[in-house]
């Protein structure tokens, strides 16, 4: 079952893998939250819209490469962000499991 909130995808980190029927992009940001940033970097590439693009962007802003990170937040129409990681992190799970 998808999480039907962010407490609900918080818990489903003691897990061992996210389920398969999953969103790519929800299952990018549970590869993330385990330490996987490679899984999770591959899994986002392969979404091709603003929302994986996003993804992206967090991803590299989180590994410190603002440059990269700025074009890909500019791709998802997105201004840089001023708001932690973890409340970046957090916002794009609620867009996600609100769709």
């Amino acid at each position: 079952m998808v999480p039907k909130d962010y407490s609900g995808f918080i818990e489903s980190l003691e897990g061992g893998l996210p389920a398969e029927y999953w969103p790519d992009a929800l299952k990018s940001l549970w590869y993330d939250s385990k330490g996987n940033w490679e899984t999770s970097h591959d899994l986002a590439q392969d979404i091709r819209d603003d929302l994986g693009s996003w993804i992206h962007a967090y991803l590299h802003r989180k590994e410190g490469d603002n440059f990269n990170a700025a074009y890909w937040y500019a791709k998802a129409n997105k201004p840089f962000p001023t708001i932690t990681l973890k409340d970046e992190f957090k916002e794009i799970v609620d867009r996600i499991l609100s769709a």
